[in-house]
């Protein structure tokens, strides 16, 4: 295959796509996607099938078991995403809504409106339900995609985009709407970085460190994402020590290999003399590795010694490092030294430090007493999210529908001129 002319052909079938799909109403995406939803029930079978072919090369390659479940499809978790595709349908359709009006002196009566953002790449990996949660959060809002997963999902990528490819010609609709890069070659990934900025609009990438590090250097397509998940929990001197308790062990091992759990934990030193050996006891129980500097380990000598790295390790497992502050001030100082702008949570029964710690720490996503968990898109009741920015400009925080549009002028007049 020769790569430039086939992503070239790519691009161009998605910017012709891109036009057609920009002018059905909120009626015809909410049909097309309950008609995408049948198919991917109708073609089960078809679809585990190309999952089993995955599976059994994961094996072989001695892919860990983590991996595996991952990647694996069964009639349950089809189904699942069957009903995940039905939950889009019933949200408010982003596209053209008004988001600012005003009338002029002049009598020039000038709108902000919602606009699809056009071609959006998705670079991902291991999960092929992203397959199907991109492609209809991009229909949703008017947007087509050009889709490239990770090589050891290739065949069910396949099957799942066919599945939707059927449904797009059952409507009448361009088939290229939604498309997948039907190459393993790395070096189409690399020509989509570099060499397409005159096809794709965005491009959004969801995996690891590495992936997302590789597109952040060689992108000079806008990009939507986050490199690093190293979110904070500050425990202050006024925190609830029970509600301190469960969250904490709620924000660091419901799941650990989630970019929303807790990495580091800053915890007030008046409190850590009454309190941190409580905290140390429950998440040992949970079976949590503790690292702390030298405040915390002369407190509770369970805790093993922090490196200077370790306040900067996203470790996506059962570890977790302790810090002790002296107070709020200089909880937010480690956060914007060390942090990542995903997410941070303060734990305060005080109202007045909760208030300084959300304004203070300027990351995506702030919280007060609550699980840093809870940064998911679904949770905010954005419905499924194509991934979690940690940008400043355009999206940021979970990234749903209104996330994947843009906005333009429409100015009306009777005739004005300029003097």
């Amino acid at each position: 295959m020769n790569i430039r002319d086939y992503m070239t052909n790519v691009g161009k079938q998605s910017v012709k796509a891109s036009k057609e799909i920009k002018s059905l109403s909120t009626i015809d995406k909410n049909n097309l996607l309950l008609s995408i939803a049948e198919s991917i029930r109708d073609e089960k079978d078809k679809i585990i099938s190309a999952n089993q072919e995955d599976i059994n090369l994961a094996k072989k390659n001695n892919t860990s078991k983590v991996m595996i479940n991952r990647l694996m499809l069964d009639n349950e978790r089809i189904e699942n995403i069957a009903k995940s595709v039905e939950d889009i349908v019933k949200l408010s359709d982003p596209v053209g809504r008004v988001l600012y009006e005003t009338e002029r002196p002049n009598g020039l009566i000038i709108n902000r409106v919602s606009v699809p953002l056009g071609v959006i790449g998705i670079i991902y990996e291991s999960r092929p339900n992203v397959t199907v949660d991109a492609s209809v959060l991009c229909i949703k809002a008017g947007n087509v995609a050009i889709l490239r997963g990770g090589s050891e999902s290739f065949n069910s990528n396949t099957s799942l985009i066919k599945a939707i490819q059927l449904a797009l010609t059952k409507n009448d609709l361009n088939k290229d709407t939604i498309q997948l890069v039907e190459t393993v070659d790395r070096a189409a990934v690399d020509y989509m970085l570099a060499e397409m900025t005159d096809t794709i609009d965005v491009i959004v990438p969801r995996g690891g460190k590495g992936l997302v590090k590789k597109v952040q250097d060689m992108a000079r397509v806008p990009i939507i994402g986050h490199l690093e998940g190293i979110c904070h929990i500050y425990v202050n001197n006024s925190a609830n020590l029970e509600t301190a308790l469960k969250i904490i062990h709620n924000a660091k091992l419901r799941r650990t290999e989630i970019c929303g759990a807790a990495e580091t934990l800053l915890i007030d030193q008046a409190y850590a003399k009454d309190n941190l050996n409580k905290i140390v006891t429950n998440l040992h129980e949970g079976g949590c590795e503790i690292r702390g500097d030298i405040a915390s380990q002369e407190i509770d000598n369970r805790i093993l010694h922090a490196n200077e790295v370790d306040w900067s390790t996203e470790y996506l497992d059962a570890i977790i490092a302790i810090k002790l502050v002296k107070n709020v001030d200089e909880a937010v100082e480690h956060i914007a030294e060390y942090g990542s702008g995903h997410t941070e949570s303060i734990i305060a029964e005080d109202k007045e430090v909760a208030e300084k710690f959300l304004n203070l720490v300027d990351s995506a996503i702030v919280m007060h007493n609550t699980s840093t968990q809870f940064a998911d898109g679904g949770e905010f009741g954005l419905g499924a999210e194509i991934g979690i920015s940690t940008g400043r400009l355009h999206a940021r925080g979970p990234v749903g529908l209104e996330g994947l549009t843009t906005y333009k002028y429409i100015v009306k007049g009777n005739g004005q001129i300029r003097p």
